[in-house]
C-alpha cells in the first residue's frame, strides 16, 4: 500500500500509535514503523509501490488451477446461498490477472470477536486499493480455519450488556467435536436455541435486536456445522461487499494441494528447520520466535484417525506411533489428500497455492509466525505475499466519545484496571491555587525544618534526628491532607468519575482490549446493519495506527 493510500477521511475521535500499547509485541511495532529492519523476513514493504508491482507480477505468473478453485468456491457459495456480489468476485478469480487479498480466522461463535470483522473489512478495503492504484482485478478472501481443533477459541462470544458489562455466551459441551477432531466436525443441535436465547437476553435491547437475532437463527440453525454457520453469517454480513468466504475444511479442495502435502512428507523436517532457523535469526535481533516446532516434525498432520502428528524416524516416518516409509505416506497424500491437514507453518502455503495471494492481512501474532516462513516459501517455489497489519479499532458510544475527545486522559491509560489514571485526571482538575499552596507548604516545611536541624545541633547534636522525624510526620500530614482534598474532589465530581468508568468499561472490558473479547454482534445490535458501512469509512489501513470510533 502506498503511504496514506486507503486512509479514510471520515472523522474519528482519535488515532493512537500502537507503540503506546504495552500489549503490542515489538516485532509488530517495528514492522509498522521500521519495516527496513525486518526486510530479510518478508516479501517486501507494503508502503512501497515497487514491492506491490513486483509481488503482483510474481503472483500472476505463478501457475495455479484457477478453474478448479473457482469450482470449489462456487459449490460452497451455492450451498450457503451467498450474495451475488460474492459470487461475482469468485468468478473473477478465473482471470489470469486477478490477484487476491486474503485474511482468515477460526470460526468463532456468532462471528467471533470484533477483530474478526476488522480483518475481513481490512481485506475488502485493501483489495479496493489494489484495484484502484495498480489497475488489476483484485478480490478479498476470508479463509475460515475450520481444521483447527481448538474448541476454546471458538465456543464462546462476549457481548456488552446495557450497563457496558462484559457477558459471555457459550455453547453447550454437547457441541464439542471428539478429541483431536477439527471444528468442522462440530454440529449444531437443538442446544443452539439455548445459546441464541442467552445471547438475546445478554444484549442491551435495541430496535435492531429482533431482526439481528432472526438473521443469526438462519445461520446458526440445528443441523448446520459450527464452521458452516460461521461462514453463512460472515457471508451475509460482508458478502454484499464482495468478500469471498472459504471453508478450508472442504475435502473437495484437498486434491488441488495434494502435491504440496506429498512434498512436505517427502522432505519432512525441512520446513520445520527453516522455521527454527528463521526464529533464531529473529531472536538474535531481539525479537521472539512465535513458533518453536519440534525438530524432525512434518508440517502436515494425518487426519484419517483424528489429528495425528507425523515425525521423522531413522527408517522413515512415525505417523502417530505407526512406522511407515516416506514413500508410502507421500503416495497416500497424493491419492487421498483429504486425510491430511497442514499445520500453522504449511497452512499459508496451502492458501497461496490455491489463491493468487498478493497480500495477507495479519494480526500481530500472525505477523510473528509469518516472519519465520520466507525460506519455506522459497523452498516450495510459492510466491510469498506482502503482509499488511489488520485495521485495529475500539468502538465507543457518544458519551465515551465526548470524554475521550477532550484529550484529558491517554487512551491506553484506560487499560489498567485501577484508578491511577482517574486520580491523575481528578488531581489535574483541582484549582491550580490549591495545588500550588500544597506544594508551597511542603517546600516551606522542608526549608524551615532543615534550617532548624542545623541550629539545634549547637544545643544537642542528637536533636537533628528528632527534627528530621518531625519533618517526615509533617510531610505525611500534608500528604494526608492532600489525599483528603482529592477524595473531596472525587465526591464533588462524580460525573467525571462516571465518564471515566464508562469509557474504560467499553474500551477495555475486564482489562482486555475491546476488539479481542467483545463480539461484533454486540455492536451490530447497538448500531444496526449500517455499522459495516461506518466501519469501512472510518477505519484506517495506515500501519501502526489504532482507531477509536463512535459509529
Amino acid at each position: 500500500m502506498l503511504p496514506n493510500a486507503g486512509v479514510s477521511t471520515t472523522p474519528s475521535i482519535l488515532h493512537v500509535d500502537i507503540r503506546r500499547f504495552p500489549w503490542i509485541n515489538r516485532l509488530a511495532a517495528d514492522y509498522a514503523f521500521d519495516a527496513a529492519r525486518l526486510a530479510p523476513f518478508f516479501a517486501g514493504d507494503v508502503r512501497d509501490a515497487d514491492a506491490w508491482r513486483a509481488t503482483i507480477a510474481r503472483v500472476q505468473a505463478h501457475p495455479r488451477r484457477r478453474d478448479d478453485v473457482v469450482t470449489v468456491l462456487a459449490a460452497q457459495q451455492s450451498r450457503r446461498g451467498a450474495p451475488a456480489a460474492a459470487k461475482d468476485a469468485t468468478a473473477t478469480l478465473r482471470e489470469p490477472r486477478t490477484v487476491a487479498v486474503v485474511t482468515g480466522q477460526q470460526a468463532g461463535l456468532f462471528g467471533g470477536p470484533l477483530y474478526t470483522v476488522l480483518k475481513a473489512l481490512s481485506a475488502v478495503r485493501e483489495a479496493e486499493v489494489v484495484r484502484a492504484i495498480y489497475n488489476v482485478p483484485a478480490v478479498a478472501i476470508f479463509w475460515v480455519d475450520a481444521e483447527d481443533p481448538d474448541w476454546a477459541e471458538v465456543n464462546a462470544c462476549g457481548v456488552l450488556d446495557g450497563d457496558a458489562a462484559l457477558r459471555t455466551v457459550a455453547l453447550d459441551a454437547a457441541a464439542k467435536p471428539p478429541p483431536g477432531r477439527p471444528i468442522a466436525h462440530a454440529q449444531l443441535g437443538s442446544f443452539i436455541e439455548g445459546a441464541l436465547a442467552a445471547l438475546e437476553a445478554s444484549l442491551a435491547p435495541s430496535e435492531f435486536t429482533p431482526e439481528l437475532v432472526a438473521a443469526l437463527r438462519q445461520a446458526y440453525a440445528p443441523g448446520h456445522g459450527m464452521a458452516d454457520a460461521f461462514c453463512r453469517w460472515l457471508e451475509a454480513l460482508l458478502g454484499p461487499r464482495g468478500l469471498i468466504v472459504y471453508d478450508a475444511s472442504d475435502p473437495a479442495a484437498k486434491p488441488l494441494v495434494a502435491p504440496l502435502f506429498a512434498r512436505e512428507v517427502e522432505r519432512a523436517g525441512h520446513t520445520v528447520q527453516c522455521a527454527i532457523d528463521a526464529g533464531e535469526a529473529l531472536t538474535a535481533l531481539g525479537y521472539h520466535a512465535q513458533v518453536t516446532p519440534q525438530p524432525g516434525a512434518a508440517a502436515v498432520f494425518s487426519t484419517r484417525d483424528g489429528r495425528v502428528a507425523i515425525r521423522t524416524a531413522e527408517d522413515g516416518l512415525l505417523v502417530g506411533e505407526e512406522r511407515e516409509t516416506r514413500e508410502a505416506v507421500a503416495a497416500r497424500a497424493l491419492a487421498r489428500p483429504e486425510g491430511f491437514s497442514p499445520n500453522v507453518l504449511l497452512r499459508p502455503l496451502v492458501q497461496d497455492t490455491l489463491f493468487p495471494t498478493v497480500c495477507y492481512v495479519a494480526g500481530p501474532s500472525e505477523l510473528a509466525y509469518l516472519a519465520q516462513l520466507k525460506p519455506v516459501y522459497e523452498a516450495f517455489g510459492v510466491p510469498m505475499p506482502l503482509v499488511q497489519l489488520r485495521a485495529s479499532a475500539t468502538l465507543v458510544d457518544a458519551n465515551a466519545a465526548r470524554f475521550l475527545a477532550r484529550g484529558d486522559v491517554a487512551f491506553e491509560s484506560l487499560h489498567a484496571q485501577d484508578e491511577a489514571a482517574l486520580n491523575a485526571l481528578l488531581a489535574a482538575a483541582l484549582p491550580p491555587s490549591i495545588d500550588a499552596a500544597l506544594e508551597g507548604v511542603l517546600g516551606a516545611v522542608e526549608e524551615r525544618m532543615t534550617a532548624l536541624a542545623r541550629e539545634v545541633t549547637v544545643v544537642d547534636a542528637t536533636l537533628e534526628g528528632a527534627v528530621r522525624s518531625a519533618v517526615g510526620r509533617m510531610q505525611d500530614d500534608v500528604k494526608k491532607l492532600q489525599a483528603k482534598i482529592l477524595q473531596a474532589a472525587k465526591r464533588k465530581d462524580e460525573t467525571l468519575r462516571r465518564q471515566f468508568k464508562h469509557a474504560q468499561a467499553q474500551a477495555f472490558p475486564g482489562g482486555t482490549p475491546q476488539e479481542r473479547v467483545v463480539g461484533s454482534i454486540s455492536f451490530l445490535n447497538k448500531y444496526g446493519p449500517s455499522l459495516v458501512d461506518r466501519l469501512a469509512e472510518g477505519l484506517t489501513l495506515e500501519p501502526g495506527m489504532h482507531t477509536v470510533l463512535a459509529p
